[in-house]
């Protein structure tokens, strides 16, 4: 019994032994991860405040729409920064917010580039399907002049022409050409346009200037709409099934055509004198 008690007392004084080593472990492990940890913190801490980390003029900035890389003097016109400027105070969803602002941008993505030192934007533009007309307001001597020119999208978001020529100086204007103010044509806009590019029939001008009658000059000639109302789209596929009318009537003879009722249209022919 003595043997045995004698070596349950050195069993338990090794593995009280192992114990303190195992903790002894554990407390060196951590003590070295902290400084590890701390370490990597200040170095990037030092790293970060060095002279290098600061934007000092548009050229370190990358903007691109699509495939095409935005020159200096566009880029300075859309962001107002100053320089220099620490990196890592600049906020990337501050400057995508203020760009989104820009009534020719849809979208935007904003990151930080840190070998070489700058910002990677990409923006999304809105596409233009027509060029809006805003007719001068005023007298009468003035009601023939030309007002203000500009371009809307799709979904009715008008754009100074300045601005997208701006932006995209060799690209091409849209050939539909719509007149009037947006309290005009916004209400029905996203209908019609939708119904117009769909068409059949080609359209090159939406006047909207009279509430009581919307025009459409066509390849057909004028059309007169009526008021605009949900029958926009049934209107306008009534039109493209009278595409075939230049085979029965030529184009001179005709003076409009008369959509207001889709059910029952017309032909107003030119009176002879």
């Amino acid at each position: 019994m003595a043997g045995l008690l004698s070596v349950s007392r050195t069993d338990l004084a090794q593995r009280r032994k192992k114990l303190r080593r195992q903790q002894q472990m554990k407390i060196i492990q951590a003590l070295w991860r902290t400084f590890a940890i701390s370490s990597l913190a200040g170095c990037l801490l030092w790293i970060a405040i060095q002279p290098m980390w600061v934007l000092n003029a548009p050229k370190q900035i990358v903007m691109k729409s699509g495939n095409q890389l935005l020159p200096d003097k566009t880029i300075q016109s859309l962001l107002m920064l100053s320089y220099p400027q620490s990196l890592w105070r600049i906020q990337p969803s501050a400057i995508a917010d203020s760009l989104k602002r820009q009534p020719t941008i849809a979208q935007v993505s904003v990151s930080r580039r840190l070998f070489p030192p700058g910002l990677m934007i990409e923006i999304q533009e809105r596409v233009p399907v027509a060029m809006v007309q805003t007719p001068q307001r005023g007298n009468a001597a003035s009601a023939n002049k030309q007002g203000s020119v500009g371009l809307i999208d799709a979904s009715g978001v008008w754009m100074p022409l300045e601005k997208y020529t701006s932006l995209n100086p060799t690209g091409k204007l849209p050939s539909l050409k719509v007149i009037g103010s947006s309290e005009q044509y916004l209400p029905y806009w996203t209908q019609l346009y939708s119904s117009v590019s769909q068409s059949s029939v080609k359209v090159t001008e939406i006047d909207c200037q009279d509430p009581t009658n919307l025009i459409l000059k066509t390849e057909l000639g004028t059309v007169h709409l009526g008021p605009p109302s949900s029958q926009l789209s049934e209107q306008i596929t009534i039109l493209a099934q009278m595409r075939h009318l230049p085979s029965k009537l030529n184009s001179s003879q005709i003076e409009y055509i008369d959509l207001q009722n889709p059910a029952n249209p017309l032909v107003q022919l030119n009176q002879k004198k």
